[in-house]
């Protein structure tokens, strides 16, 4: 799911931690995500790609259900929409708007 915003007076990484998120870099690829996990485990998890353009802030937001099934392979169950993914974009919307 996509979500579009004003751009921030603050960083991007201040701004979903309001939200309850944390900066995430993939090990692998040293790619910077952010995530916000929804128990003890690493998984399930709500994943946010943040992308800046000059006019807004653009997150892509999914849930990860489950790592991987197979090494050495990047693809994950991730639901991109759904009742759920939609309240998370609600919540995020509402801290994002709240700041």
């Amino acid at each position: 799911m996509i979500l579009r915003f004003p751009l921030p007076d603050q960083p991007i990484r201040v701004v979903l931690q309001r939200a309850g998120y944390v900066e995430f870099r993939d090990p692998r690829s040293g790619e910077v995500s952010f995530v916000r996990r929804l128990g003890t485990h690493f998984y399930p998890r709500f994943h946010l790609y943040a992308e800046e353009s000059t006019a807004d802030l653009r997150l892509n937001l999914h849930l990860d259900q489950k790592q991987p099934s197979y090494q050495g392979f990047t693809k994950h169950s991730g639901e991109y929409d759904g009742s759920t993914v939609e309240r998370e974009a609600a919540r995020i919307n509402q801290a994002i708007a709240g700041s």
